[in-house]
Formats: structure tokens, C-alpha cells, sequence
């Protein structure tokens, strides 16, 4: 027989095939990566041996402890749950021997992945993404999620007379037909942007394909006369800065007599699938500026950015000192990246450069990133909090999910064109182009080290999408006078923060070069970063004067405030 001709063999297409499916299934590439790190494990077994028999020591001591208090004797576990686990709180785990002893259980078997993860010692992404996807797993096959091993739901269906299983049901069917079978967050039909949330008092006086600016009715007789631009993320809708009478920063804006602007931003569709990170700058805060500067006849405005607006607000600030164009008088950023090395687990997992060819290959079939994408990439990050706790209160309890405008806002998400999102996750988030001082803008090239206008920088202690000390890095990177403060909250409820006895400040008039210098000198106020915000904005919003009008003959006042891009 003649020899076999030369080239790919009849398995390699099966194989592509398996490999699209699981970029399909599977784009983060956590199954790789969980294969990789237990073939290393495989590949040195002694490794395993202290885990394993800790393990197994373990055990002897859970059945132990849970065989003495079946009789009444109080022996101690080798493992218990970290103080602030909620999951564990009912009496049950603690006094009902059947019960302590499955909590033992968990709780040593949680530790022996940790461990066995620990021990492989995997390289680079690879150990963190299978750690993360452990931690999942590991989550998800807590007691408290099934029925017959959370205490507390059994009770409620005695107590109930059967009633909150019915609802429960009633709760999941309606999850997996509405919300793609993630647990609700919250009773959305309770909250209606321009009913009970972005109540406050404006116009639409622009509108292009990608925005819409509002602008808000004055409350003082007298406002500066440098005017405020408000930045919000396109990831999100813009209400989060108008959240609700009592916790909006746009009432507490204009209540300080700043004369305030909002972009709007569209929830792009198909359509918009060629829409550029260029576009977002040029049609978004560059065409607002142009529309603020003509109704207030201000030469400048101060911008306020949030997030992913913060760091569009950054090349907005680096291109302008690359074209020599004066517009910005000041910029506060609100828990905002703009040096993305090491920032967090967000990027360990979810940005890697394998990862974002699967998300980008994802998009390009659509045109976008679909909005739920996102919002559960998110969830996850906080799974106890974000997901499971709802599968226990609306699945086994029946419990309604609760009624909290915040929630209803983080539920309110949008899509990312997909040439936008494929270049800011590219050139950001994998390269950190913009501190390398290496993006460029319409031929122009940035320079964000070079950035001489004052900064105001706010950042979230418990922040789990951009780690405070990520965002403090860009206190090293810019020029000018710069204020870092530290408020208690994530990654929003630091935005929404409103006077009251809870809020927590940190301040430094330091900026040393590393963060924890920075804690370390850092003094706590009960306070909110709201009031030293407005100590700081006001000297920099010019003398008083009589409102502008709403609108002008240029750019006439339109439709009312929220606008109609936020109902999309």
C-alpha cells in the first residue's frame, strides 16, 4: 500500500468543531483552564498528599463532633464559616446536629479544592480563572441553595402551610421564562424611569445618532458660570446620577446652584455594530461641550464621569492637550479605571486576551454585546450576593424579590456596539495603551501623563469592579492639582451617597505613590464625599450670575428630562 497522503487528518474538522462550540459555550475558557491546572496536579501527586490528608483528618473530626451532638455534648468542628457568611446565620446550622454536620462537610470540601487549586500552582491566567469557576461551583452547591438542606426554607413551607413553595415555583417558572432563568433582583414593575426614577426637572436641548443632552432647570436665583458636564457610562444608563429625589447628584448638583448638563447616551442595536471608541468622543462629550458652550456662553465646563465614562472623559482630557484646545476647566472621576494594570479579577478572568477574541467573535455575529452579557459577567463577581442569595429568598423561601431603586437601575442595562467594545477591551484593558501614553485619537496621539487640568477623584472601599487602588493609580499618572477621597460602598452605591449617619470618608492631602501609604496617613470622617466634593467644585465654577435659559435658538429646548434614548 502506498503511503498515506500528507495533511490534516479526518478528525481535525470534529475537532474545530468541538473547539467553536466550546468558544460558544464556554467563551471565558474556564473548562480549559480547569483541565490545564488538574493535569499539572495530576503531574506531581505528592503535591496532593497534605490536602488530601488534612481532608481526611477533617472528616474524622466533622463526624466526630456531629456523632457527640447527636447526644447532646457541644463538641467543635475542625472547620466553621467566616463570620460575615449570611448563608449560615439560621440557629439550625449551629443546633441541629444532621445539619452542623452537612455544614462540615461543605466547609471541608470547599477547602480541599482551595487547597488543591493552591497546590498546582498553574500559571498565570490559568489559576485564576479555575480558582474563580471553583469558587463558583463551590457556591453553588451550598446547602442553602436545595430545598431539603436549608433550614430556614423548610420552616417557612411548615410555617406557611406549603404556600411558599407554591410561590416559589410560581417565582422560578417565571425567572426562566423572563430573566433566562437567573434569579430576579428585584420587582422591576415597581420602578419607571420619569415616574419614580430621573425625576429631576429639564430638557432634552440636543440629540444626535449616539446621544441626547439634558439640561436641568436651575433651583437658585443665582448659578456659576462655569457649567457642569455630567458623563455617565454607556454600559449603564445615565440615572444612576439621578436616581430618585433625596439620592440624586444631579438635584444635589443644581441645588449648589451648578448650572448641569446630562448626556443620555443610545442603547445601540445592530445597527450601530461599526460604530468607534472615536465616535463615542466625537458625538458624545465633544458635540455636548459644543452645545453647552453656546447655551451658557461659558468658554469652559468642569466634567463628571462615571466608570467607563471617566476613562472615555480621560482621552477626552489627553486629546484636547494633544490639539491645544482649552475646554475643560476641571474633571471628577467616580470609581473610574484609567491605568489598568492589575485591576482585579474583572480583568484577571473576563480580559484576557483569549477571552476577548471569543467575546469579540461573539459580537461580530450580532453586532453588539447583548446587555445580559455584561450585567451577569458582573453578578458573578459577587455570585453569593448577586445571585444565590435570590435563589434561597425567591426560589426556596417564595420570598418577592425586594423593592430597591438601585437594583432596578443595575438591572437596567444596555449593549456595546461591537467595534467600540472590541477596541476599548483591546486597547484598554489588554494593553493599558492610554497610561502607556499610546492610544491616538483622529490622528493625534495622547498623552494622559501630560493632563495639567485639576482632578477630583472618588473611589469605593468595597468596590469589586474597579478596585480603589486601581482607580488611585491615575493619581500618579496625571498632572495638575489632584484630590483622591475614599468613600464607603461599591462600585454604585459609592456614587449614590447621599447625606446620612452611615456614610463613611477617607482623606489624605498626600498623594504618595502607593495606596495603602496613602490609607495609612488617610483620615475618616463620618461624612459623605458628596459635601467635600461640593468644597471643591464650587471655587471652580466662577462667579455667580442669573440662570442661562433652557436651551437657546441654536439648540431649542426639546422633550422633557429623561429624555427618550433612556427608554430603549
Amino acid at each position: 500500500m502506498g503511503a498515506k497522503p500528507e495533511g490534516p487528518s479526518q478528525t481535525d474538522p470534529y475537532r474545530r468543531r468541538a473547539q467553536e462550540l466550546m468558544r460558544v459555550v464556554d467563551p471565558v475558557g474556564f473548562t480549559a483552564s480547569f483541565a490545564r491546572t488538574f493535569a499539572r496536579l495530576a503531574a506531581k501527586p505528592v503535591t496532593t498528599l497534605v490536602p488530601t490528608s488534612r481532608y481526611a483528618g477533617g472528616l474524622l473530626q466533622a463526624y466526630a463532633a456531629t456523632a457527640a451532638r447527636m447526644v447532646g455534648v457541644d463538641v467543635e468542628g475542625p472547620v466553621a464559616p467566616p463570620p460575615h457568611d449570611s448563608r449560615f446565620n439560621d440557629e439550625a446550622w449551629s443546633q441541629n446536629p444532621v445539619y452542623y454536620g452537612l455544614l462540615q462537610l461543605y466547609l471541608l470540601n470547599n477547602r480541599l479544592v482551595t487547597e488543591l487549586l493552591e497546590a498546582a500552582d498553574a500559571p498565570g491566567p490559568d489559576s485564576t480563572k479555575s480558582k474563580f469557576a471553583s469558587s463558583l461551583v463551590i457556591d453553588a452547591m451550598a446547602p442553602t441553595n436545595y430545598l431539603l438542606t436549608n433550614p430556614k426554607a423548610i420552616r417557612r413551607a411548615f410555617d406557611t402551610g406549603g404556600r411558599s413553595l407554591v410561590h416559589g415555583a410560581r417565582n422560578y417558572l417565571q425567572d426562566l421564562s423572563t430573566n433566562g432563568g437567573w434569579p430576579s433582583q428585584v420587582r422591576k414593575d415597581h420602578f419607571r424611569v420619569g415616574e419614580n426614577m430621573g425625576l429631576s426637572n429639564g430638557r432634552v436641548v440636543f440629540r444626535n445618532d449616539l446621544i441626547e443632552l439634558i439640561q436641568y432647570q436651575p433651583l437658585t436665583t443665582e448659578v456659576h458660570s462655569v457649567p457642569l458636564l455630567s458623563c455617565p457610562p454607556w454600559i449603564n444608563k445615565f440615572y444612576v446620577m439621578d436616581l430618585a429625589p433625596g439620592k440624586s447628584l444631579v438635584e444635589w448638583a443644581v441645588q449648589q446652584g451648578l448650572t448641569v448638563f446630562q448626556i443620555s447616551y443610545r442603547n445601540p442595536d445592530s445597527s450601530m455594530r461599526d460604530t468607534s471608541f472615536d465616535d463615542y468622543l466625537f458625538k458624545g462629550p465633544l458635540a455636548a461641550i459644543d452645545v453647552v458652550q453656546s447655551i451658557t456662553g461659558s468658554p469652559k465646563v468642569n466634567t463628571l464621569s462615571v466608570c467607563l465614562g471617566g476613562t472615555l472623559n480621560a482621552v477626552l482630557v489627553a486629546y484636547l492637550e494633544a490639539t491645544g484646545e482649552d475646554l475643560i476647566n476641571s474633571s471628577t472621576y467616580l470609581n473610574t479605571a484609567v491605568d489598568f494594570r492589575d485591576a482585579g479579577i474583572l480583568q484577571e478572568v473576563f480580559t484576557d486576551e483569549a477571552t476577548v477574541d471569543a467575546i469579540v467573535e461573539k459580537m461580530e455575529s450580532r453586532g453588539y454585546l447583548a446587555a445580559s452579557d455584561m450585567a451577569h459577567t458582573f453578578d458573578l463577581l459577587r455570585a453569593n450576593d448577586l445571585v444565590f442569595r435570590y435563589v434561597a429568598s425567591n426560589w426556596l423561601m417564595g420570598e418577592d424579590p425586594p423593592d430597591f431603586d438601585l437594583l432596578a437601575w443595575n438591572n437596567d442595562s444596555t449593549r456595546m456596539p461591537a467595534k467600540m467594545h472590541a477596541y476599548y477591551l483591546r486597547k484598554f484593558w489588554i494593553e493599558n495603551a492610554l497610561a502607556h501614553d499610546e492610544v491616538e485619537v483622529a490622528g493625534s496621539r495622547l498623552r494622559a501623563s501630560k493632563t495639567s487640568n485639576d482632578s477630583y477623584f472618588v473611589a469605593a472601599l468595597n468596590d469589586h469592579i474597579v478596585p480603589w487602588r486601581t482607580n488611585y493609580r491615575t493619581t500618579q499618572l496625571f498632572q495638575g492639582k489632584r484630590r483622591f477621597v475614599l468613600t464607603s460602598g461599591g462600585h454604585v452605591a459609592g456614587i449614590v451617597n447621599p447625606p446620612s449617619p452611615k456614610s463613611k470618608l477617607w482623606t489624605n492631602q498626600e498623594l504618595p505613590a502607593y495606596p495603602d501609604q496613602w490609607l495609612a496617613g488617610a483620615k475618616e470622617t463620618a461624612d459623605t464625599w458628596w459635601n467635600d466634593w461640593v468644597n471643591w467644585i464650587v471655587p471652580r465654577s466662577g462667579d455667580l450670575k442669573a440662570p442661562p435659559p433652557i436651551g437657546n435658538e441654536e439648540y431649542p429646548a426639546g422633550v422633557e428630562a429623561p429624555g427618550t434614548y433612556v427608554r430603549n
